[in-house]
């Protein structure tokens, strides 16, 4: 955490972190609770991780990989928690983020949203949900990757970004000067998620389903049965 902090001039104002949360013989992570500080210098700029209107290209800054070990998939699928974490190179990092803000302040982007807990078809899905009619997206995706690896791993130095079709070209000249990869992967639009990989559909879930499902998960679990 001190490194990240110094690669990015960021302060941690203050927190708290607690490595005992047993209760009744249960235990949970460990648990890291940190006060950030960051500056937008243009409020009117900033961007919001919702898909905003039908049709814009929906692109990847970064690189898919799997990074299956300690993710969110292992522990809901499969109660394994174990693995190596992705590896976190914070020139990398750095470099995605960047271009990112350097595509915010040029009006580029549309919204913008990390992969991180559950992976891409986490974030996608939050994209959608977080858009102002729940509107779906259709995903192709190609990288020679397992998957539910390339779903749901956990890989660092990725971020969802929404785009009008007529301003891509700016863009990836823009993430080329770092040479950062970005790549378009799909489009906004209709009222279903879509994810298909080298012709098969791995996904196709309506986004109301799918946001009830994210929406109700806590109330579900405590109900009285």
């Amino acid at each position: 955490m001190a490194e990240a902090c110094s690669a990015f001039a960021i302060p941690v104002t203050g927190g708290n972190v607690s490595f005992y949360n047993d209760t009744e013989g249960i235990s949970i992570y460990p648990t890291p609770v940190l006060g950030v500080v960051g500056l937008i210098k243009d409020y009117a700029k900033a961007v919001t991780p919702g898909f905003k209107k039908e049709g814009h290209a929906i692109v990847l800054l970064g690189e898919n990989k799997e990074g299956l070990g300690g993710s969110e998939y292992l522990k809901a699928l499969f109660d394994e928690e174990k693995g190596t974490p992705p590896a976190l190179d914070l020139n990398k990092e750095k470099a995605v983020q960047e271009r990112c803000l350097k595509a915010i302040e040029a009006g580029l982007i549309q919204s913008a949203h990390d992969i991180s807990e559950g992976g891409l078809a986490v974030c996608l899905a939050e994209c959608c949900f977080f858009s102002r009619d729940k509107m779906g997206c259709r995903i192709d995706l190609k990288e020679d990757l397992r998957p539910d690896g390339l779903l749901f791993g956990e890989a660092q130095s990725r971020i969802i970004i929404s785009v009008q079709v007529s301003k891509m070209k700016k863009l990836l000249e823009l993430a080329k000067k770092r040479k950062v990869p970005a790549t378009m992967i799909g489009r906004t639009g209709g009222k279903i998620i879509q994810v298909g990989w080298r012709g098969k559909k791995l996904i196709s879930l309506p986004v109301r389903q799918a946001f009830k499902a994210w929406k109700d998960a806590i109330p579900d679990f405590f109900r009285i049965k």
